[in-house]
Order: structure tokens, then C-alpha cells, then sequence
């Protein structure tokens, strides 16, 4: 049997995952900021260094109005940021 076969198959992990990051809801509310943006993110800590592309994703919840600038959101982020008054551009 050639090694090729007789050695297990391993999974792809992708690259690109370290530029992706995720901030909840809850993370969003704990920062305490009107607007928030990529680079307020990675000054909290709350993205890493690497994060180019950041989405809000809802889990927990937000008592403030924010405006997110230059982030994505899921449909029930949006809608539970835009139920306290906040917006997303």
C-alpha cells in the first residue's frame, strides 16, 4: 500500500479565517461608545490586531444606541440595534 493512502485524510482550514472576527451584542453594550467602528474595536481589545472584516453577531443584549460605521451586522443584530435607536451603515 502506498503511504499516500495508508496515511489519514486531514481537513482544510482556511487562511483567510484570521482576518474574521465576531462581537456580540453584549461586548458592544459593555463598550460604552455612540459609535463604533474598526479601529475602536481593535483599540478595546475587543477584535484582534489582524481583523479586517468584523461582524456583529446577536448574542446577549444592548440597553445604548449604536452607530456601527464600516461592520457588518446579521438580521438580528440589525434589528435589535435598531430597536434601541442605533443604526448600521
Amino acid at each position: 500500500m502506498p503511504l499516500q493512502r495508508r496515511l489519514p485524510k486531514r481537513g482544510f482550514k482556511s487562511t483567510q479565517l484570521k482576518y474574521n472576527a465576531e462581537v456580540t451584542l453584549s461586548a458592544l453594550d459593555r463598550l460604552g461608545l455612540g459609535e463604533v467602528d474598526l479601529l475602536a474595536l481593535k483599540k478595546a481589545g475587543v477584535v484582534g490586531q489582524l481583523a479586517r472584516v468584523v461582524k456583529v453577531i446577536k448574542s446577549g443584549s444592548l440597553t445604548k444606541a449604536v452607530k456601527l460605521t464600516g461592520i457588518g451586522a446579521t438580521a438580528g443584530a440589525r434589528a435589535a440595534i435598531e430597536a434601541v435607536g442605533g443604526s448600521v451603515a
